[in-house]
């Protein structure tokens, strides 16, 4: 028998499971799935009537039982409660032997790490699971009304659990012994640009390398950050940024760092050292406990549902034993907002009670302690001295209402201490602190002040007003950051011209946000501005700014005003600026057009920019945009038009981008390319977009599948993807899309799982197994009768690879052989079966065959 190729059109064909009988099949029972309920091993009987093909019936029993699992051992993703427990080696058993009856097995070990508390056992499951004894039984004999479900097509077992058994522990909490350190791999991150531009008759070219490379051994993580820039009028520069190698340490929730750093600024000034910092890792926490949110409190009569509901939005639902009750996992709400606390008990009966929630800067969850420790030497490129400074800085919540916090630095002739807290009230969040500092420098003296900060946030609801920051600052005559310090010291001279002695006086900072209407149905208000006095400066620094956005359908618009004091000419500056953005057709190709209107009153111009962005091809790998300026020179009359335009092609390598502009006197054209590469025992991946936290998929023989995870991302020739932006210490799914894999290439899983710790380079590997050529062929029997639909196809290893479908076909699947023999069977009677010989065509060029293989023959 010869065959024929038809290539296959829209969604590719899958390996073909019996495809008519065991669709039927799965009304009674999955195919692949277990439960570990005895209904689901209850046997069906299908009425062949149906099924009758030229007056002969077919033997179907076989489809009868639903239990149709092997036992054996998997590796499979196992989930409790729908919440993620890790990758899992899971043992199936026929318990008792002979019942074809295929059940789970369970260790203690194994429920301690699905998160089960076994002090809540029973005694007698207890005595089952004692000694390291393996219990092969349906869950709920170890956990009264416990569930369990086995997919083998996804490789995924479902424990339903009940919560008075589990553990207690925070949402989005994955236990430290699961997160994964990574593969010694090394990373290269890369941004290379060139530019040159004429103006005015002078050529400007200039070129920029950035790059950020790593080193990864177990826990350690080497770092080095440097760029290197040349220009035709300055020549060519070299800077290193930082270099460091870090370790995390997970028994406290820490980072261990030496080398050229920054110090972290919530409580001083951040600046940079070279030495050595050990400092609380907040990314370590779940997200449920990261930020600040109350503690919630309360006591339940009876089985209680609890609801938690800010500004009328339900946050947080949980069920509660009779009996006191603490939620303290609830998650950091933008703007905050008082919390009402909704008991309803099992009567039906309802308490209601409310918990202040404004979340104060440096505000901390109760019981919570973040530090920072820190020694080296002064760093700043622009300082050539660099003295020995010493930092240290502490935070602790002390309850819903307080959170307490102080600091120190130390260093050669300088002191700076804070203490402050954060407090949490009804009246909204506020913050207090006050820094004292003393510097002493040769010839000069001794610089002694103080300065205090109040700030204040609130959501004022009656009007859904959010006042997110308001700060008032204010430092004595005396008082010097560390960086004033150093500056001082530097040039010996703290004169009012210095300008690296400017000391602040008096900062005012605000930002507040209003929506209009129900839902911000009538878009959204903002204002926000900054005030900054000197002691040793005349003029201040000062920006108002007020806006207005919103939309309508796929239409965005807004307007603002800006009112800024510009220094160097001791004039006020106010803007006036009115956007619109409009969709220039439909789908996901519709380039859009944006227009903004600028006027400024200093010079009396007004401007206009139009522009019109979109993407194209592919998984939108190419994005470009136009646009054109027109300024009609206001007071002096000097009109000036431009023109520009770009282009950017995200590669499955490198990101390149392409630029230009032009106009009157002037033009620009630009280029650049960025991406990363990571080097690994597994290989060599390139990647247009790189992160700190990486994956590096390795799925042979997978070439061409997508990686859901990014926009683009496929994987390569070789079998390698890099998966960037992913969330250290959390969850992260990645999942690979089969759709246009060779039809004889099969993912044994699609979707895996890590928590990889920061700065790691995990390998995941995606098997893939070879399931052999299909081929569709239309026999009859030697009489020339047809075949009876659903007859059993089995090659000549008496492997099942398919049945007889409609019109007397066989679907046959994973024929292993390029030719042989294939049996058919309709029932035990000699004339009830036959044989028919068949022979594929050669491979497509390079051996993977992307069509099915379709010929008649005759079963004799």
């Amino acid at each position: 028998m010869q065959y024929r190729s038809i290539h296959a059109s829209g969604p590719r064909l899958r390996p073909i499971s019996f495809v008519t009988l065991h669709a039927i099949a799965a009304m009674g029972a999955s195919a692949h799935a277990w439960a570990d309920a005895p209904q689901q091993y209850a046997a069906v009987e299908f009425n062949e009537q149906f099924l009758g093909s030229g007056g002969e019936k077919v033997d179907i029993s076989r489809f009868n039982k639903g239990q149709v699992l092997l036992p054996g051992t998997f590796r499979a993703d196992t989930y409790v409660n729908q919440n993620w427990k890790g990758k899992l080696n899971i043992e199936l058993r026929e318990e008792p032997a002979g019942s074809g009856v295929v059940r789970p097995c369970f260790t203690a070990d194994l429920l301690e790490r699905m998160g089960v508390d076994l002090r809540k056992l029973s005694p007698e499951s207890a005595a089952k699971l004692a000694d390291g004894n393996v219990v092969c039984a349906s869950l709920s004999e170890l956990i009264p009304d416990a569930t369990a479900t086995f997919d083998s097509g996804e490789q995924r077992l479902d424990l339903s659990v009940p919560q008075f058994s589990m553990l207690s522990s925070a949402r989005g909490y994955v236990d430290p012994k699961y997160w994964d350190d990574g593969v010694p791999a090394a990373t290269l991150q890369y941004n290379a640009n060139v530019y040159h531009s004429t103006s005015g008759g002078i050529d400007t070219n200039s070129q920029y390398l950035g790059l950020i490379g790593g080193i990864n051994a177990g826990p350690w993580r080497f770092r080095y950050q440097g760029n290197l820039t040349n220009n035709n009028r300055g020549g060519q520069h070299y800077q290193s940024v930082q270099t460091y190698v870090q370790r995390a340490f997970k028994d406290i929730k820490s980072q261990l760092t030496g080398g050229d750093t920054f110090t972290d600024g919530s409580l001083f000034d951040s600046f940079g050292v070279r030495g050595v910092t050990l400092g609380t890792d907040d990314r370590m926490y779940p997200e449920s406990q990261r930020g600040y949110a109350p503690v919630v409190h309360g006591i339940a009569n009876s089985n209680a549902k609890v609801q938690i509901r800010q500004n009328g939005n339900i946050i947080y639902e949980t069920t509660v034993a009779p009996g006191p009750f603490e939620i303290n996992d609830l998650y950091p709400t933008g703007y905050g907002g008082n919390l009402d606390v909704i008991v309803t008990e099992a009567d039906g009966t309802q308490h209601v009670s409310s918990v202040p929630y404004a979340p104060a800067v440096n505000a901390l969850r109760p019981g919570h302690t973040r530090y920072f420790a820190t020694v080296g030497e002064y760093r700043d490129p622009n300082i050539g001295i660099h003295p020995f400074v010493s930092q240290f800085t502490v935070q602790h919540g002390v309850s819903n209402l307080v959170t307490l916090y102080g600091g120190v630095i130390a260093a050669d002739m300088y002191f700076s201490g804070v203490v402050g807290a954060a407090l949490n009230t009804k009246l909204g969040a506020f913050g207090l602190d006050a820094t004292q500092s003393s510097a002493s420098f040769k010839g000069i003296g001794t610089h002694n002040g103080m300065s205090f900060r109040l700030s204040y946030s609130r959501l004022i609801e009656p009007t859904n007003t959010n006042l997110a920051v308001a700060a008032y600052r204010y430092s004595t005559n005396g008082f010097l950051t560390l960086a004033d310090a150093v500056g001082i010291r530097q040039t010996g001279d703290d004169s009012k011209s210095n300008p690296l002695v400017e000391r602040a006086k008096n900062r005012i900072q605000f930002v507040i946000n209003q929506t209009l209407g129900e839902g911000g149905k009538y878009g959204s208000l903002y204002a926000m501005g900054s005030l900054t006095s000197y002691w040793n400066r005349g003029n201040h620094d000062t920006q108002y700014q007020i806006g207005y956005n919103n939309s309508w359908k796929q239409i965005t618009y807004g307007a603002s005003m800006v009112r800024q004091f510009v220094l160097n000419t001791g004039r006020w500056d106010n803007r006036f600026m009115v956007n619109v953005s409009i969709p220039l057709g439909f789908g996901s190709h519709a380039p859009r057009s944006t227009t903004y209107y600028q006027h400024d009153t200093a010079n009396g111009s007004n401007s206009v920019q139009q522009s019109i962005t979109g993407t194209l091809g592919q998984d939108n790998a190419f994005s470009y945009g136009v646009n054109g300026n027109f300024n009609d020179g206001g007071h002096n009359g000097n009109s000036v038009a431009s023109g520009g335009g770009n282009l950017s092609y995200m590669s499955p390598v490198a990101l390149l981008t392409v630029n230009g502009s032009a106009g009157r006197n002037f033009s620009q054209v630009g280029a650049g390319v960025s991406g990363g590469v990571v080097a690994w025992r597994g290989g060599v991946a390139f990647t247009p977009s790189m992160s700190e936290t990486v994956v590096v998929v390795d799925a042979k023989d997978a070439a061409g599948a997508r990686v859901t995870n990014g926009s683009g991302l496929r994987v390569d020739p070789w079998g390698h993807a890099v998966v960037a932006g992913l969330q250290p210490y959390s969850n992260n799914e990645i999942e690979i899309n089969p759709k246009g894999l060779p039809i004889n290439i099969a993912l044994k899983s699609t979707v895996q799982r890590t928590a990889p710790t920061a700065g790691a380079v995990v390998e995941m590997k995606f098997e893939t197994e070879n399931t052999g050529r299909p081929a569709v062929m239309r026999v009859t029997q030697a009489d020339g009768n047809p075949i009876p639909f659903g007859a059993q196809v089995v090659d000549s290893s008496d492997n099942v690879v398919g049945v007889i479908a409609q019109g007397s076909r066989i679907i046959a699947t994973g024929l292993k052989a390029d030719s042989g023999a294939l049996s058919v069977k309709w029932g035990e009677a000699v004339n009830q079966k036959c044989s028919v010989r068949y022979q594929l065509p050669e491979l497509t060029k390079g051996g993977k065959p992307n069509s099915i293989s379709i010929a008649d023959g005759v079963c004799q």
